[in-house]
């Protein structure tokens, strides 16, 4: 098993004004704030003595339903300065969802029981549900400490306790968890997880990973917060309540009783029966750390949050936070009517589905709706990209053709990606390999920017004739060689955060005419899309790299490492998580070596890290995994609505996949005026 390097890009200086020179009508544009965030005090001289707490929740204390807020709160609470004003309790967020496969949605909303977490910019670790951690200097040993006193939102106390449970007893049981997390590994030797009291967890490993606290706060699989093994199979978090979760697992209980209870429920087996009660989007019952629990699940027309009575963050006035009483993301059909909702004045904030091509007619309707737009660019080099699976096995000739490196430069060559910017990022995007933005330390330079990435038809049709493509039916399209049928690919578009992809995708069908490939679009309800995904059944793909520009903290997007998440090749990904003991090994002596330099990266220097970073990128750029189309724009959550009303909340919000938008923007300490 080996480790999946991830870390912070210190020094990265992600959402800086700087980086603005870059598409200059944006930085004129007045709609791109400062980044900006409310303060944590760590300094327990400043903390609040007297606690409050919501109206709703004082009612029930007065009738002797919930204990007092000070018995609620932990000993040692996260203290936060809100952004600009102390704020008033009530009101409820009102978001967009498109069902039970945009669980994602929610996910971003519960961010708050993540371990650990980032500052504005998304560069500087931050505590959160851990007041602090300490990394040994030979990098073996990260030690995490917990708030003492904290609670469930049952009310039951959460201490390491819960930490082990979930190591010893869920991850360790292969049923529940079959495939290790390469996290928890250094060179292939499993790392250990060590209780030192009550408030104290040793994460202890062989070799130095110095990447450990990172990950901790990283979109990674240990970065999850609380555990959630949902239906999909993707496991995450570090720990879950032991106290309520025992009573599902044949350890604990009865397998027989367990075996009936799941049958009752409609589930085959325990194993089912556990993940769907673990799973927060579906089972109300399960105590959470979030701010805001689930009341209603993600399978209705309403997906309801409500507030959590032991939240454990309070203001500067000792305010027990959140102050919204709870978040209701409604059913939409598909993006559009969610856009067309946003532009209603419908949504209190809103960033996931909105199209930036509709800012025109956001910024007409703002007075309208009373709502404000605000801008937030990214930094990775493709909101867009097409994504090869080269570990597609179901037509050989298309195998074939998918893993061939001059195949994918000429399909690259023929993009006109100017064109896309103009359509579908009002000019407001960078036609661009998917680098990272050339002020990120591990961009590999702006040589990089255009390599295999401007518009040449004459030298893409030469490459595919030399390849042994030559052969044309009467319309002009490539045959096969295998048995003289048109050549056809297939670009599989999920129906999910980027409203335009389906467009994006016939655009660029249309231009791949000019060098005789015939292919088609294949518009996919999101569950559906990652089946497919995770089976590689999928040839090309459609979607974003956001999150990419700090490589060691989101390398999926980059190189194939988690088979539930890796959208270039699950097979690969399981191979290498399993150290070969699953899975089908690259024949891409590249994709081999792109591997060995990401596993490298654990136990190295920051600056010899950086150039590991370069060195990646360099390799992907030039073997053409995947095509950037046009990056470095606000159209990947970038595009936010936000109510008039609400305050608090940040001009500018770091949206990078670590980042968790809208949590970057601490959703906890905002209000209505």
């Amino acid at each position: 098993m080996r480790p999946i390097a991830l870390t912070i890009a210190a020094g990265l200086a992600l959402l800086t004004t700087s980086a603005l020179a870059q598409t200059p009508d944006l930085a004129q544009s007045g709609l791109v704030g400062p980044l900006e965030n409310p303060t944590i005090i760590t300094d327990t001289a400043q903390w609040p003595k007297t606690f409050h707490e919501a109206p709703a929740l004082a009612a029930l204390v007065k009738a002797g339903t919930l204990p007092p807020v000070e018995q609620r709160i932990p000993q040692e609470p996260m203290v936060l300065k809100p952004l600009r004003q102390i704020g008033q309790y009530g009101g409820v967020w009102r978001r967009g969802f498109l069902g039970p496969g945009d669980s994602e949605n929610g996910n971003r909303l519960r961010a708050a029981d993540k371990l650990l977490f980032w500052d504005a910019t998304g560069t500087q670790i931050a505590p959160n549900v851990a007041k602090g951690y300490e990394i040994s200097a030979d990098g073996k040993r990260t030690t995490l400490f917990l708030r003492k006193g904290m609670k469930w939102s049952d009310g039951a106390p959460f201490t390491a306790d819960d930490f082990m449970f979930w190591f010893d007893d869920v991850y360790h049981n292969k049923e529940l968890v079959p495939s290790p997390s390469p996290e928890l590994s250094t060179n292939g030797k499993p790392g250990r997880m060590i209780k030192i009291d009550e408030t104290t967890i040793v994460f202890e490993f062989d070799d130095p990973n110095f990447l450990f606290p990172s990950q901790l706060a990283g979109d990674t699989q240990v970065g999850g917060g609380q555990s959630r093994l949902q239906s999909d199979g993707r496991e995450l978090g570090l720990y879950t309540p032991a106290h309520y979760l025992k009573q599902f697992l044949p350890k604990y209980a009865s397998a027989e009783v367990l075996a009936k209870q799941a049958k009752a429920a409609g589930y085959d087996n325990w194993v089912q029966y556990y993940k769907v009660q673990s799973d927060w989007r579906l089972n109300k019952e399960l105590p959470t750390l979030s701010a805001w629990r689930m009341t209603q699940p993600i399978t209705g027309q309403i997906w309801v949050m409500e507030r959590n009575p032991y939240f454990w963050a309070v203001d500067t006035a000792g305010n027990q936070l959140p102050y919204l009483d709870k978040a209701q993301l409604t059913l939409a059909e598909n993006p559009e009517v969610i856009n067309l909702r946003a532009i209603a004045g419908e949504y209190d904030y809103m960033e996931r589905f909105i199209d930036l091509s509709k800012l025109p007619v956001f910024l007409e309707n703002q007075e309208r709706g009373h709502y404000k737009v605000h801008l937030d660019p990214g930094f990775n080099g493709g909101d867009s990209e097409i994504k090869f699976n080269t570990a597609y096995r179901l037509d050989a000739e298309i195998q074939k053709w998918l893993g061939n490196v001059d195949f994918r430069r000429a399909l690259s060559l023929a993009i006109d990606r100017e064109q896309l910017n103009q359509a579908f990022f009002l000019g407001l995007g960078v036609p661009s390999t998917p680098i990272p933005a050339d002020i990120i330390p591990q961009s590999p330079g702006k040589e990089w920017r255009l390599r295999w990435a401007s518009t040449d038809i004459a030298k893409a049709n030469a490459m595919l004739d030399a390849i042994g493509l030559s052969k044309k039916d009467g319309e002009g399209y490539r045959l096969r060689t295998d048995n003289g049928e048109r050549l056809r690919l297939q670009i599989d578009v999920a129906q999910t955060l980027s409203p335009t992809w389906p467009q994006q995708a016939e655009m660029i069908i249309q231009q791949w005419r000019g060098i005789g490939i015939a292919a088609d679009m294949k518009l996919l309800e999101r569950s559906l899309f990652y089946t497919r995904v995770r089976n590689d059944q999928n040839q090309l793909i459609i979607f974003s790299n956001n999150g990419s520009e700090s490589l060691f903290l989101y390398t999926i997007p980059v190189l194939p490492i988690d088979p539930q998440s890796s959208l270039n090749g699950a097979a690969y990904a399981q191979w290498y998580t399993t150290n070969g003991a699953a899975g089908i090994k690259p024949t891409d002596p590249l994709l081999l070596k792109g591997y060995e330099l990401l596993d490298s990266a654990s136990g190295l220097p920051e600056a010899e890290r950086t150039k590991v970073a370069q060195e990646i990128w360099k390799i992907a750029t030039d073997q053409v995994w995947s095509i950037g189309l046009v990056g470095l724009s606000p159209a990947y959550m970038g595009t936010r609505v936000v109510n008039d009303r609400l305050e608090n909340v940040p001009a500018r919000t770091c949206v990078s996949q670590h980042c968790r938008t809208p949590w970057s923007g601490h959703p906890e300490q905002w209000f209505y005026k």
